[in-house]
């Protein structure tokens, strides 16, 4: 079965959600804080240099920049997701590590589930509003997470989200981390889930979606995100996003 999407209707500005099912395996990086709620089936997925599992009723939760890549699935698996802008949760709890996994029941998670019951309910506004409200709460009692990164690792991918509109050599990047360029592509995949070119590439193409969102021309977009020229962007952009820059501009600004 391949995935298919649900927009769930919500009243909140900026809220987005949807259920979600398929049996592929998917391979991604977030681009808001996601709380993904597991309805029906079991899997394996890798997120922060760790393997996780999941079972119906237990919440994923992912950052912007997250990449998340399932291993392992026991059949079609159906969830249901909603997610926040990123100003949206750090205006109010600031830049958080929060835990990646909770597992059902909880009770950390509580917040969480009372908001994903008002979106499946269709709850008012103000319902909405106050479940939204105590959700983005609950993100900073699940901070503090323990970040599975070697600092080899760590300091490459702060450079690489400092620097992505540069053009960036392994060699600097190795440097930077402290590590010989050998031992930082090998650390990097296995606890990133990305290589370093195809992690940087993601992050261009986040940082471009953001740009065509507040308004700037699809043709202004590649040497704003250090892409070489409108046709790598329309090649990673439509192999990334799914559509085309320009397309996808129409979209946000119809």
């Amino acid at each position: 079965m391949a995935a298919r999407k649900h927009i769930l209707p919500v009243s909140v500005p900026g809220l987005r959600a949807l259920r979600w099912s398929s049996d592929e395996l998917y391979v991604g990086m977030k681009e808001t804080y996601a709380i993904t709620r597991v309805v029906a089936w079991q899997s394996s997925f890798f997120t922060r240099g760790k393997l996780w599992s999941s079972a119906p009723g237990s919440l994923r939760i992912q950052e912007p920049g997250d990449v998340v890549r399932d291993l392992a699935r026991d059949g079609p698996t159906t969830c249901q997701i909603v997610a926040f802008p990123q100003r949206t949760v750090e205006s109010v709890i600031g830049k958080a590590r929060v835990h990646p996994h909770l597992a059902a029941g909880d009770p950390r998670g509580a917040a969480f589930e009372r908001l994903h019951d008002a979106v499946r309910t269709g709850a008012d506004r103000l319902a909405l509003e106050v479940a939204v409200a105590e959700a983005i709460s609950a993100f900073a009692a699940i901070g503090g997470a323990k970040c599975e990164h070697t600092r080899a690792v760590r300091r490459a991918v702060e450079l690489l989200r400092e620097r992505l509109e540069d053009a960036m050599t392994l060699d600097v990047l190795a440097d930077h981390a402290g590590t010989d360029k050998f031992h930082l592509c090998r650390a990097f995949r296995a606890q990133v889930g990305l290589p370093p070119h195809a992690y940087l590439t993601r992050l261009r193409i986040m940082r471009a979606k953001e740009l065509l969102a507040v308004g700037v021309r699809p043709s202004e977009v590649a040497p704003r995100v250090g892409l070489y020229d409108q046709s790598q962007l329309n090649r990673h952009f439509r192999r990334i996003v799914g559509t085309t820059p320009g397309a996808y501009a129409r979209d946000v600004h119809p």
